[in-house]
């Protein structure tokens, strides 16, 4: 190919779209990415077989393409030579927001490097969907992906996701639950706090809340819970400067008798004129 057959003229060259799809329940892509994914020229998947059954749920019919782990670095070159040439391609990953945990950073960062128009089409994250209904803080939170593979490793990445000092999410796998939940013990003592969700937007979503000795007995008494796609979620060690007074506590402890942990701490915040999200992780932390 010559470089005449590759336009310069940015209005000329077609868009990467990054494409949100379902996480579980099909219903939740939105209006504008079933138009981006019907009038797109082409479609790259992280796998063309798990794309085929949303293209068919959604009565399309369009030219899909491999790109994943292995072979993204060849891919993408590709990839913006077809954007180049004028035509429009959409990104998706198997489900949800492709490069949070899935392919498609190199191709991205190719596209900025080269002036290409990259376009984001927002939509499901299981990571976003699993930390609004954790009751966990949402003030700061980081995403930190997978744990490592290996225990020690392990240890050392929940110690630092803790002294953080904010919300941690992170994925992990069916066959690697029980192993990260022992290193999460070992790490932050048998008493942290941490909360799981799993299968979200799917029949048996799950939420659990507790110690991590509690979510280890609740996985242990039916090993089918341990399967599915999980999100665990912890918080972080509270600073020394959102310590709240004794008082403020034990009014917590009060309405907490009557009501949620969050709600009691939107009331005490209310009533001492305090922040809600200070007294929230004051209380969590104390009960770790």
């Amino acid at each position: 190919m010559s470089n005449a057959d590759i336009s310069t003229d940015p209005q000329d060259q077609g868009t990467l779209f990054i494409v949100a799809t379902p996480i579980g329940n099909l219903d939740d892509i939105s209006q504008r990415a079933i138009k981006t994914l019907s009038d797109v020229d082409l479609i790259a998947a992280e796998d063309t077989r798990h794309t085929a059954k949303l293209l068919s749920h959604l009565g399309l019919s369009k030219r899909t393409f491999a790109l994943h782990d292995h072979n993204e670095k060849q891919k993408a070159q590709q990839v913006l030579t077809w954007l180049q040439q004028g035509q429009n391609v959409a990104l998706v990953s198997d489900a949800g927001t492709p490069l949070i945990s899935d392919p498609g950073y190199a191709l991205v960062s190719l596209c900025r490097e080269q002036g290409a128009q990259v376009t984001p089409i927002p939509g499901a994250c299981a990571a976003i969907a699993a930390l609004s209904c954790s009751g966990l803080p949402t003030d700061q939170f980081q995403f930190i992906g997978f744990a490592p593979a290996k225990s020690k490793a392990r240890q050392s990445f929940f110690s630092d996701a803790y002294n953080s000092g904010m919300t941690s999410i992170v994925y992990e796998s069916t066959h690697r639950i029980m192993a990260s939940l022992e290193d999460l013990s070992a790490a932050l003592g048998e008493q942290a706090q941490v909360v799981l969700a799993k299968e979200l937007t799917k029949s048996f979503e799950t939420f659990f809340s507790g110690t991590v000795t509690e979510l280890q007995q609740f996985l242990q008494q039916d090993p089918a819970r341990q399967k599915g796609e999980i999100v665990l979620m912890l918080p972080g060690k509270p600073n020394k400067a959102s310590a709240v007074s004794e008082e403020a506590l034990r009014l917590i402890a009060l309405l907490e008798e009557h009501m949620p942990l969050k709600q009691a701490c939107g009331v005490a915040a209310d009533y001492l004129g305090q922040k809600k999200n200070a007294l929230y992780k004051a209380v969590i932390a104390q009960k770790q």
